[in-house]
C-alpha cells in the first residue's frame, strides 16, 4: 500500500539576516494509509516547521514530498492551497470557528471552497453526517457560544473531516481543553483512525501522545526515535478511571 506520506531527505533552511537557521536537517518518513502518528518534540525541534510542510503551509529548502502519491514538493502557492482543502483536514489548539454562524455552517465552509462545487442539499447532508461522526448531530443549529470548548473542537474536526481529506492534521488539539475533555477529543480521533482515517498530531505532551499508535520524536531538526506506543492509552477506559477519581474525591470531600 502507498504511503499517504512520504518524506525523502526533507530540509528547511530560514535566512535571517547573516545567519542560516537550519530548522529541518534530511528528514526521511513514510506514514501509511490508517496511522495514528504523534509528532513530539521540544520548543527548537523543528516539529513546529515539519507540521507546516506536512500541512502544505511551507514548502521545504531541499528534498521531496509526496502527499498521497503527489510531488508536492515544488507546487505554487495556488496549486498547495487547492491541496491543502482537497487532501489535508486541519485541527488546531484555537478552534477557529465562526462565532456568528451555526456548528453546521462552520463544517459546511470548507466545502463552498471545493472545486467539487456541491448543491445545497448535498452540503447539509454531508456536514450533518460529518458532525454525526463527532457526535453532535444534534447540535448542528447551535452557535459556538452555545458548545463547550470540547464541542467547540468536535465541530473544529467534523469541518475538517468535511471535504473527506487523505490526512487528518491535528497541530495541539488539547492545548486548551482539560484533562477529562481532552481524553474525549482523543477518544474522537481514536474512533476516526479506527474507521481508517490518517491523522499525524503535533503535541509535545506525552500523555497526549500514548493515545495515539506511533511517536515520532524530533530533536535539532532531525528525528531521533520513531517507535511503537508501548502501553496504548484507551480513551474509554481513560474516562473511566477519571470518573472514578472525581467520584472518590467527591466522598473524600
Amino acid at each position: 500500500m502507498q504511503p499517504v506520506i512520504q518524506l525523502q531527505d526533507i530540509r528547511k533552511v530560514y535566512h535571517t539576516g547573516e545567519v542560516d537557521v537550519h530548522a529541518v536537517r534530511g528528514v526521511t518518513l513514510d506514514i501509511s494509509r490508517g496511522e495514528f502518528v504523534a509528532l513530539m518534540g521540544a520548543s527548537g525541534s523543528g516539529k513546529s516547521t515539519m507540521m507546516n510542510i506536512i500541512g502544505c503551509l511551507d514548502r521545504p529548502t531541499g528534498g521531496s514530498y509526496l502527499l498521497d502519491g503527489l510531488d508536492v514538493s515544488q507546487l505554487n502557492r495556488d496549486e498547495l492551497a487547492d491541496i491543502r482543502n482537497q487532501k489535508i483536514g486541519f485541527v488546531f489548539q484555537g478552534f477557529n470557528l465562526l462565532s456568528r454562524t451555526s456548528a453546521l455552517e462552520n463544517v459546511e465552509l470548507p466545502m463552498l471552497y471545493s472545486r467539487q462545487r456541491l448543491a445545497g442539499p448535498e452540503l447539509r447532508e454531508r456536514a450533518l453526517k460529518a458532525l454525526d461522526t463527532v457526535g453532535l448531530g444534534d447540535r448542528a443549529g447551535h452557535k459556538p457560544n452555545q458548545l463547550s470548548g470540547g464541542q467547540q473542537q468536535r465541530v473544529a474536526i467534523a469541518r475538517a473531516l468535511s471535504n473527506q481529506p487523505a490526512l487528518l492534521l491535528a497541530d495541539e488539539p488539547t492545548g486548551n481543553l482539560d484533562t477529562r475533555t481532552s481524553a474525549e477529543i482523543m477518544g474522537v480521533f481514536q474512533k476516526l483512525n479506527d474507521q481508517g482515517i490518517t491523522i499525524v498530531m503535533v503535541t509535545h505532551e506525552l500523555d497526549i501522545a500514548q493515545y495515539t499508535r506511533r511517536m515520532v520524536v524530533m530533536r535539532d531538526g532531525r528525528v531521533v526515535s520513531d517507535t511503537p506506543v508501548a502501553n496504548r492509552l484507551h480513551a474509554e477506559t481513560e474516562l473511566r478511571r477519571l470518573q472514578e477519581e472525581q467520584k472518590a474525591a467527591q466522598l473524600t470531600g
